[in-house]
């Protein structure tokens, strides 16, 4: 078993703002979502204990996971190896513990699988880049002057994700607690006499400290990122007397349900299409035809949930939705958020990627005369980082 410290108690004073490092967006999405997504996707991580200041704790609300992966949130300490002793402490009993610091949000599934496997077979690993430029040592006190010029193929810059055998990391909070202080816990490991693997880490895994930092992350993440790809879906339903109305997963109260094989919610049709086309996967009727009698009154929800997984595996992640529902009645306002949570949810968004808007259609044809209700749809699909 695995477990992941995620190392963000501390406030971030240098990036400057109003709020904590943590919640800054890079993207559109926080320095924290981003971070913890990543191990959320690492297949090898079975937990993740997420370390917070005390301003921020409590806040669940704060991160969701994709994949399921079950977060703990813990209350940091004053100093970085206080909060990671505090969620050691807070982990289960695993083999493996792999310590990463939040402010360090493009590291890859790729790159924490192999420092694991590392610590796994030396009892500790950290990722590292190696040197590039000439490397001085300075001298210390008044005025600044060169000692000696360090050999630059001995010398790396360690980043993180940092890992170790649960009893090896152990040792080395015991001596942190006992009063050595140290930057990062492949520090405390080497103190209590044990070598520490490295493990060839990311040139793009940066860590964001100060402002500069934050806006060279924007920068790199505009780089980085793949040209969206666009689906539109469209669904129709006759309304009928004797079944419920279903709309995004929601129940509303109306006199008139749906009529259809499944349980007819149009919203969730529409998306299903508009992510299948996003991807070029066919349409709702090939995967789930109405002819097929698995599909009588299946929840549609579930049917969008599955097909949120399919472009998933094809290395496709939904970036947001956006739905309009034209109806006479009834008004969909009071619905509106319940929609978009239980979308948001099925398809393994934040619910601020997710827009509901309903509209008349002024008394004009079948849907203007409330014979019928009609969803568009529009789906974003981004390549998986």
């Amino acid at each position: 078993m695995v477990t992941a410290i995620i190392a963000a108690g501390g406030t971030g004073s240098r990036v400057g703002g109003d709020q904590p490092k943590q919640l800054l967006l890079v993207g559109g999405i926080s320095i924290l979502q981003r971070t913890v997504s990543v191990f959320d996707k690492c297949r090898v991580v079975d937990e993740i204990i997420l370390v917070l200041p005390s301003g921020l704790r409590g806040k669940e609300g704060l991160v969701v996971t994709q994949y399921g992966t079950p977060v703990r949130i813990v209350e940091g300490g004053l100093r970085r190896q206080d909060s990671v002793a505090k969620g050691f402490d807070a982990a289960s009993a695993s083999e493996i513990i792999v310590v990463h610091d939040a402010a360090r949000p493009f590291c890859t599934p790729a790159l924490i699988s192999r420092t694991i496997d590392a610590a796994s077979c030396y009892g500790a690993a950290t990722a590292a880049v190696a040197a590039h430029d000439t490397l001085k040592q300075r001298s210390v006190g008044q005025g600044h002057f060169v000692t000696r010029t360090l050999a630059r193929e001995r010398v790396v810059q360690a980043q993180t994700p940092q890992a170790f055998r649960r009893e090896v990391l152990a040792e080395a909070i015991r001596l942190g607690r006992g009063g050595f202080t140290a930057t990062d816990e492949s520090v405390l490991v080497e103190q209590a006499g044990h070598r520490v693997a490295i493990v060839e880490g990311d040139k793009w895994n940066i860590k964001i400290t100060t402002k500069e930092d934050l806006k060279a992350a924007r920068r790199l993440l505009e780089d980085k990122m793949p040209t969206g790809r666009i689906g539109f879906g469209y669904d129709l339903h006759r309304l009928t007397k004797g079944r419920p109305l279903i709309l995004g997963g929601v129940v509303i109260s109306h006199d008139y349900g749906l009529a259809g094989h499944s349980d007819a919610d149009a919203v969730c049709h529409a998306l299903t299409d508009a992510i299948l086309g996003a991807a070029a996967a066919g349409d709702i009727g090939q995967h789930f035809p109405d002819h097929d009698e698995r599909w009588k009154g299946a929840s549609s929800i579930d049917l969008l949930r599955e097909v949120a997984d399919l472009v998933r595996g094809r290395g496709l992640w939904v970036a947001n939705l956006d739905v309009v529902v034209v109806t006479e009645q009834p008004r969909i306002g009071p619905y509106v958020m319940q929609m978009r949570s239980a979308v948001a949810s099925a398809v393994g968004v934040g619910l601020e990627f997710v827009s509901v808007k309903g509209k008349t259609n002024e008394g004009v044809d079948a849907v203007g005369r409330g014979e019928a209700i009609t969803v568009h749809a529009v789906a974003m699909l981004k390549a998986a980082e």
